[in-house]
């Protein structure tokens, strides 16, 4: 089944490296995002390929857990970080440039389900444009959250 796909974007008025020290530090993540009511380290330290973490969410209402693995941790300029659930495939890619005084970070989230059932199908015709649409709204809030983290915290 092909991939769904959106992307969200933001400009941030602090350095590259302090957007990925907001970005990439799971231990404060609960503080920047409130969607995220709980999160637990389940191995690796600090944030580099391989560490993975359960995650859990408030979204449209309801809480869903999710297990997050980083799949690329290039530092200060890209990651990415991997989930499945219930047969679908999730992949959120984050991109970092300089942008002026300021940082661009991107957003790509992708959702495949390389083997969908005939339910799954149907969830994806009936609802998937607007499901896209929901997430993109949710990436967007994540953005200006971090955005207000990192430039709260950006020295003057």
């Amino acid at each position: 089944m092909a991939g769904h796909s959106v992307r969200a974007e933001r400009g941030i008025g602090a350095s590259v490296e302090r957007v990925w020290e907001i970005l990439t530090d799971l231990d404060y993540a609960t503080e920047v995002l409130p969607s995220i009511v709980a999160l637990e380290r389940l191995e690796g330290d600090g944030y580099a390929v391989g560490v993975r973490w359960r995650e859990t969410r408030k979204m449209w209402g309801r809480e869903e857990t999710e297990e997050m693995v980083v799949t690329v941790a290039d530092a200060p300029v890209a990651t990415t970080i991997r989930a499945e659930s219930r047969g679908t495939e999730y992949v959120t890619v984050y991109t970092l440039e300089p942008a002026g005084d300021g940082t661009r970070l991107v957003c790509d989230f992708t959702a495949e389900t390389p083997s969908p059932g005939p339910a799954q199908r149907l969830g994806w015709l009936l609802f998937g444009k607007a499901g896209m649409r929901a997430t993109r709204k949710a990436l967007e809030d994540d953005l200006a959250h971090i955005a207000a983290a990192a430039e709260a915290a950006e020295p003057a």
